[in-house]
């Protein structure tokens, strides 16, 4: 019978469901002791999205919680640490709430959802609704925290009572874990009722995480760490552990000697180095990481399509309001040319602060550089100085979301100016290159350019090749076509205009050595050799204008060739 590999854990958040499917696991259970030994009475982690908080947190409920599955963690790291698990193992109540669900538009909302989130959990403790060790008052009070519209001072102790009633079943203290404790604060700040949730999540916090004497330890996650007078007020008994600490660096995020292993055991050795390429790079305290997500779902696509390219699935997977934001900030002349440095795959120097508010984060340019750091966009490249911290772009995927930004706010900028875009329209009909090269060259000086030394040529001329598209896409009766089959390859752009016996077509090379000219004979060339026009004229098109673009940072030559369908001459 042949050999059946473990199925990938492909959108699994939860241990115990990924174990007992006999999912992949990179095991990353050697946190639990380390935690214990930490001795932190409230411990925060703080890590970007996709790099398997949930996990985590779900790995800490089945160990501690009692009545849970010991054997879900057979031939785990953790299972060699015998005296630790003989104490610790199945020995505590657990409470176990997730905040990312908690997203609306209004605070009423919000408020609802919250009160959702702790009714579940306290239906998963239904049990204490029998508890001998429990008065008439106490489950009075239960009752009430069951249902989603329990009142304000209820949600406001929610978490404390629910702590005091487990420990009085069990006589043994509490273990808290609040998974994705900012992503309320995040939506509040969007839809615009942020002080609101500000109070109601400090004032739960304060309850159940300050002075708590029915509480053996809490652990939180999130992507930022709040600003401490906003959420954290008075929590002299908080721990953070930040993406620039080392404790804790190695258990969110896989290991490059785990990313091998994976890829060997699926045999897709092959793909090392695209993997690396693309979803390396991120440095948590002292160690080199690559994102969970993004390596899982690449080794299950490649399952099935040995060659398929590296995709997004990271900047597919939620918005990127911070590099939009950053993007937008790049008409100031530093921050541009920073940004310019970031895209090279060059290290910038910016002072971090990791502490906080969402009103801060985008108040100044100088916020977003933090924001970048926290998030993921941004990692440490070598050691900081204090504060300042040498910051870099993490891997290809990351890159194409700062290019993918920049050509978006290229296009909305593109179409305010919709008498350049005529202009150069105009122009690139009537053959004439000089003004095309012009104009495209002041198109290329108005935004942020791609010189990065670390990607392949290809990838460099696909951006000034999204530069074109998105002049033209505001041409409205032309008809434009981007790397279509026709004759011997794959041209770049075809265009159809208005005037049906009159075709163009446009081949972008990038001229690495920065010779121009030569480079945009390369590119005319190129169509002719392959005769992209053949597509066009099976159209009807009876004249063709052939256009070689080359360019380099912010210069570009253009050369222009003209040809006829061979019935016509």
């Amino acid at each position: 019978m042949p050999y059946k590999k473990k199925r990938l854990p492909l959108g699994t958040e939860f241990f115990d469901e990924l174990r007992k499917k006999d999912c992949y696991y990179v095991d990353k259970t050697a946190l639990i002791s380390e935690l214990i030994r930490s001795s932190a009475e409230v411990n925060l982690f703080t890590r970007p999205r996709r790099f398997g908080k949930t996990l985590t947190m779900t790995m800490l409920k089945c160990f501690f919680e009692i009545g849970g599955d010991p054997a879900i963690f057979d031939g785990l790291a953790i299972t060699r640490e015998t005296e630790l698990c003989r104490k610790y193992m199945g020995k505590f109540p657990v409470i176990f709430v997730s905040l990312k669900s908690v997203d609306a538009d209004s605070f009423e909302t919000a408020r609802g959802q919250m009160g959702s989130v702790i009714a579940e959990e306290a239906g998963r403790l239904r049990f204490l609704l029998k508890s001998d060790r429990l008065d008439d008052f106490d489950k009075k009070i239960f009752l009430e925290l069951m249902s989603w519209k329990m009142g304000e001072q209820a949600l406001y102790d929610s978490l404390r009572t629910l702590t005091r009633l487990l420990e009085t079943h069990y006589g043994q203290k509490t273990i808290l874990l609040i998974d994705e404790y900012d992503v309320p604060l995040q939506k509040a700040f969007y839809g615009g009722y942020y002080d609101q949730m500000v109070q109601l999540i400090r004032g739960m916090f304060s309850q159940a995480l300050k002075t708590n004497s029915s509480l053996e330890f809490a652990v939180l996650t999130g992507c930022l760490r709040i600003s401490k007078e906003s959420v954290f007020t008075g929590m002299n008994n908080l721990r953070v552990f930040t993406i620039a600490d080392t404790k804790f660096d190695e258990y969110f995020g896989f290991t490059d000697r785990e990313v091998r292993e994976m890829l060997e055991y699926y045999g897709l050795e092959e793909s090392y180095e695209r993997v690396r390429e693309w979803y390396d790079g991120y440095r948590f305290g002292s160690r080199d990481l690559y994102c969970p997500w993004d390596v899982i779902n690449y080794c299950f696509d490649l399952e099935s399509d040995p060659e398929l390219p590296p995709q997004d699935y990271w900047a597919n997977s939620s918005g990127n309001d911070a590099v939009r934001q950053f993007v937008e900030q790049q008409d100031v002349s530093v921050t541009r040319q920073e940004l310019e440095e970031l895209t090279a795959g060059e290290v910038v120097r910016k002072e971090i602060y990791q502490e906080l508010t969402y009103r801060e984060m985008y108040s100044s340019v100088e916020n977003l550089w933090s924001l970048l750091y926290m998030t993921g966009y941004l990692t440490k490249r070598g050691e900081a100085n204090g504060r300042v911290v040498p910051l870099s772009i993490p891997n290809m995927e990351i890159r194409d979301i700062f290019r993918t930004q920049i050509l978006d706010l290229f296009k909305e900028n593109t179409k305010k100016d919709g008498e350049t875009v005529r202009e150069f329209c105009s122009a690139l009909k009537n053959g004439d290159a000089a003004k095309v090269q012009e104009l495209f060259g002041l198109y290329l000086k108005k935004t942020v350019s791609i010189r990065d030394t670390f990607v392949k040529r290809n990838l460099k001329e696909n951006f000034y090749h999204g530069i074109l598209l998105g002049i033209l896409g505001f041409k409205g009766n032309w008809y434009v076509f981007s790397n279509y089959e026709t004759g011997d390859g794959y041209g770049d752009i075809l265009i159809e205009t208005e005037d049906d016996e009159l075709g163009i077509v446009i081949e972008v090379k990038y001229a690495q050595d920065g010779d121009l000219e030569k480079g945009a004979e390369q590119a005319l060339k190129q169509i002719r050799e392959r005769r992209y026009e053949e597509k066009l004229y099976d159209d009807g098109i009876r004249k063709v204008l052939r256009y070689g673009i080359a360019c380099y940072k912010k210069r570009c030559s253009i050369v222009l060739e003209e040809t006829c369908r061979p019935s016509d001459k």
